[in-house]
């Protein structure tokens, strides 16, 4: 259980650092900018916490694969990005993805 909650931490602070990289203007906005390499640099350690127990293919896998769902539907809800048939159906294979790694175990 306790690996599970440290990969969600994992992937909840690389959309947050993701976030603050889009706020940060290109680096030029030191608040956002530190953000994102506080969240990235989170990230990264708790992914290392975590492969001391599942296998790199999996977490990867599901850290990237989550990840990139949560940031589109963050761009498609929060920042106007454009909702369209084949970026819903792109992300629900996403998600398919994300489930059936689970499903197929991490060890």
């Amino acid at each position: 259980m306790a690996v599970s909650l440290l990969l969600t931490a994992a992937i909840i602070s690389e959309v947050v650092g993701t976030i603050a990289l889009r706020a940060s203007d290109g680096f030029s906005r030191l608040g956002p900018s530190v953000v994102m390499v506080a969240g990235y640099a989170l990230s990264f350690w708790l992914l290392a916490l975590v492969l001391r127990e599942l296998s790199v293919g999996f977490v990867y896998a599901v850290w990237a694969g989550a990840g990139t769902a949560l940031i589109a539907a963050i761009g498609m809800l929060a920042f106007g990005e454009p909702v369209t048939a084949l970026r819903l159906g792109s992300l629900v294979l996403v998600i398919a993805g994300v489930v059936g790694l689970n499903l197929a175990g991490g060890h």
